[in-house]
């Protein structure tokens, strides 16, 4: 097992590679996670006993997000400087297949690393929950892109207009997610998946997986673009504070539309 940070990567003898974030309960992630990340695929990508990848992390979450209510400083200067997206967008340029275990909560952010894979685990318990407007924020991680794609354009309206939570049955109707077993099989069904990936010829997977997703880095770089600047300009506005404090004191927020 290798460490970067606070993400690990291990590669088994049957060609799967786990990739973790060690960040509990809450794994909130920033560039320097998103970066250790992007660097293990990339390493991945060049070691030919890797085929597939499982994308976990260790505690009640898969990811809460990016940490505005306990790091706001840090979260606007990560947004300013362009380095969060630019990592981001470095994991869809990788060429290996990504599974990702979606146990407890991924929001925000942390459900746009979640689609950032080619394949999602979950159970019924998980809860996927694009919630910027809820926050007095735009949307971002390039689910511009992804969301649409998976789940149709009206549903990703509905999705990012309400802000609300999808549990794992309507995620997996939606298209969500792929796989919706108990929580406590969630790893290995993951790991079953991938393992079944790495048992077909490497080189056609990457070529299919090439041909289907396109340039696919190249759309989610404009489309964070776009989210970045509409990121910033919202961040100062009266409605985000209001989210952010809402958050944190847990209650509905009370937007003017300022």
């Amino acid at each position: 097992m290798t460490e970067r940070g606070d993400v690990s990567v291990e590669l088994a003898d049957d060609f799967v590679a786990t990739v973790e974030i060690h960040r509990p309960p809450d794994n909130f992630i920033d560039v320097a996670v998103v970066a250790a990340l992007a660097d293990a695929y990339q390493k991945l990508e060049r070691d030919s006993a890797c085929r597939a990848i499982v994308l976990c992390s260790e505690g009640k979450h898969f990811s809460a997000g990016v940490a505005f209510g306990s790091a706001p400083k840090a979260a606007d200067s990560e947004l300013r400087s362009g380095d969060f997206y630019r990592e981001a967008v470095r994991l869809f340029a990788a060429a290996i297949p990504v599974v990702a275990t979606v146990q407890g909560a991924a929001v925000g952010g942390g459900l746009g690393l979640a689609l950032s894979a080619d394949f999602r685990v979950a159970s019924p318990d998980s809860r996927f929950w694009a919630n910027f407007a809820r926050l007095g924020f735009h949307h971002g991680f390039g689910m511009t892109v992804t969301l649409p794609a998976l789940v149709g354009q009206q549903a990703a309206l509905d999705l990012l207009y309400t802000g609300r939570r999808v549990p794992g049955e309507e995620a997996q109707s939606l298209g969500l997610c792929d796989r919706l077993v108990p929580a406590e099989r969630i790893r290995v069904e993951a790991r079953a998946l991938a393992a079944e990936i790495a048992a077909s010829a490497p080189l056609a997977v990457r070529s299919i997986r090439e041909t289907l997703r396109g340039r696919l880095a190249d759309r989610i770089r404009a489309a964070t673009e776009r989210e970045q600047a509409e990121q910033l300009r919202l961040m100062q506005s009266n409605d985000f504070r209001e989210g952010v404090q809402a958050v944190s004191e847990r209650r509905d927020p009370k937007f003017g539309g300022r």
